[in-house]
């Protein structure tokens, strides 16, 4: 999943942002490569600590709709997408038995063999399934 962040550049190279998804979350750098380094860091560490005190983790929104909101927050700096892996925050993993049709578990073979970020069918089905539900919730 991928949240939007929003990156301010100082004068003198350095950056610093924050997820308006994410209260609290924020990151900074000597340099903007720095800064979206320490953006992926952060939003792991902060939903580390959600999940470890029984807290909800937020749904990303659209950087369109962030923007909509207020137009006078986001000035003077450029928008990221930082993607998080959402598996380790999930909680523990359950097995189950489903039923699908062959020539769709064909599909998501090759999907998987093709986008090592899935890593297996149990991996890509949990990532199609939190974003049908974050696309319908």
């Amino acid at each position: 999943m991928h949240y939007p962040a929003f990156i301010e550049i100082d004068k003198d190279g350095s950056a610093s942002g924050w997820f308006p998804d994410v209260d609290g979350c924020i990151f900074a750098g000597n340099t903007i490569d720095e800064a979206y380094a320490d953006a992926e860091s952060a939003i792991d560490a902060h939903f580390e600590a959600l999940t470890a005190n029984g807290m909800e983790v937020p749904a990303p929104r659209s950087m369109q709709e962030h923007i909509t909101e207020d137009v006078t927050a986001y000035v003077g700096g450029q928008w990221a997408l930082v993607r998080v892996n959402m598996d380790k925050f999930d909680g523990r993993a359950e097995r189950i038995n489903i039923t699908l049709p062959h020539r769709l578990i064909h599909q998501i073979d090759t999907m998987v063999k093709g986008n090592p970020e899935y890593s297996s069918r149990s991996g890509f089905i949990a990532t199609a399934t939190r974003n049908e539900l974050h696309r319908a919730g």
